[in-house]
């Protein structure tokens, strides 16, 4: 009996924070909006509504009950913005325009003022995340996790997995993704990761795209060489540099060529991604090097002047991070801060400490330590907060301590000089 066809699927959710923006506000789907800045802590709409905006239908109080019935009117526009803060994602009406991914949001406006603006709420995110990737491992428990709104699934042994090359499974799997949580996902199933990742851009959104071996010249070929995840701008620029332009043209020059120019390792690469070949399997467990939390402030702050505020959002960071180290089942011995300075400078310290921990007051307040060994007086623009060297909790054995002084107030010590660590 022969083996089965080696069959990699890539699955992409479509559009997804934007996607899952629009379960909420059905009323915003095809209008060009962008998703950035920090999170409201508590739904500012809302409270405009029942302050001076229009009645409901039913006399009643606006509440999230009642998100879909917002009158699109109502929303923020991105003319109205002022402040440092970034796009996270922009729908393609916004894209259009320009607006795109990483963008400054004072930028955006200028070019898309009457785009609507929605803060990014990651616990939202990760939440549908965590739901779609229930839903994969029902079906198909080989699965690699490639990020919050990706995933690569080894088909080859799982049932339907071979039907259509793959086509069968694929379907079920997006029925199942859109009845779960009802957001849709595009899928590409090829002989390996290299290649389904690129299927799965084929037929966006809602699409499934299936690659054989066979297809490799005439459905591979003909695309710019960008196409291949690994070749960015600057080796996309050298490769044009030399008339190569295509996958078709990249693999039409010779292995000893590429090595040439472009080194032993990345070289062959090239030459082996041209023509198709990947041998890397479905990693289905892979284990974090750390865990962090990082937020960019809308003005720059000052320890001296906006303790409280800091000290507020230190906590939170502190907070974060050990809720993602109890759910995902970590301790960590090395904390550490991260400071982004006015004129961009980067400063890092951190401590190892003696009994590993998950704990929110004992991250806080070994990350405190770290303060005080950097310069805060100086303009801020972005505080975050690692822990690192991990280890599984059920590894872990001993139990972890609590400091019960860890809640001391932070940023008291504006006037301290770093220790050039």
């Amino acid at each position: 009996m022969t083996d089965p066809t080696r069959r990699i699927a890539h699955l992409d959710m479509d559009a997804f924070y934007a996607s899952v923006e629009w379960l909420r506000y059905p009323q915003l789907k095809g209008l060009p909006m962008v998703i950035g800045g920090a999170r409201r802590v508590e739904d500012e709409l809302i409270a405009r509504l029942n302050q001076d905006g229009p009645a409901r239908p039913d006399g009643g109080p606006w509440s999230e009950a009642h998100l879909a019935e917002i009158p699109v009117a109502m929303f923020p526009r991105l003319a109205d913005y002022v402040g440092r803060g970034v796009i996270t994602t922009a729908t393609y009406p916004a894209r259009q325009f320009g607006v795109g991914s990483a963008m400054g949001l004072m930028k955006a406006a200028r070019l898309c003022p009457q785009a609507i603006l929605l803060p990014v709420d990651f616990a939202e995110y990760r939440r549908y995340s965590r739901a779609f990737k229930a839903v994969v491992r029902d079906i198909a428990p080989h699965m690699e996790d490639r990020g919050v709104d990706e995933v690569y699934i080894d088909f080859t042994q799982v049932p339907g997995g071979q039907r259509e090359g793959g086509r069968v499974l694929a379907r079920l799997l997006q029925k199942s993704i859109l009845d779960a949580t009802g957001l849709s996902c595009s899928i590409g199933v090829a002989p390996n990761k290299l290649i389904a990742k690129m299927a799965s851009e084929f037929h966006k959104p809602g699409g499934i795209s299936v690659v054989h071996d066979s297809d490799l010249q005439g459905l591979i070929w003909p695309l710019a060489c960008r196409k291949i995840n690994g070749i960015g701008p600057k080796a996309d620029a050298r490769l044009q540099g030399h008339g190569i332009h295509t996958i078709g043209e990249l693999a039409a020059r010779e292995r000893v060529w590429l090595v040439a120019h472009f080194g032993k390792s990345y070289g062959a690469w090239l030459h082996d991604a041209a023509w198709g070949r990947d041998e890397r399997p479905v990693v289905t467990e892979s284990e974090p090097v750390s865990m962090s939390r990082e937020t960019t402030f809308d003005r720059d702050l000052l320890a001296a002047r906006d303790r409280a505020e800091l000290g507020v959002i230190f906590t939170e960071l502190c907070t974060q991070v050990a809720e993602d180290l109890r759910r995902k089942g970590y301790l960590g011995k090395t904390i550490g801060i991260k400071l982004r300075y006015d004129n961009f400078q980067i400063a890092t310290r951190d401590q190892t400490i003696a009994q590993p921990t998950q704990d929110a007051r004992r991250i806080r307040q070994v990350a405190g330590q770290c303060l005080k060994r950097v310069d805060l007086t100086r303009r801020l623009r972005l505080l975050g907060v690692r822990v690192g060297s991990l280890i599984k909790a059920d590894a872990a054995g001993a139990p972890v301590a609590v400091d019960t002084h860890a809640d001391l107030p932070l940023f008291q010590h504006a006037g301290v000089a770093p220790d050039g660590g």
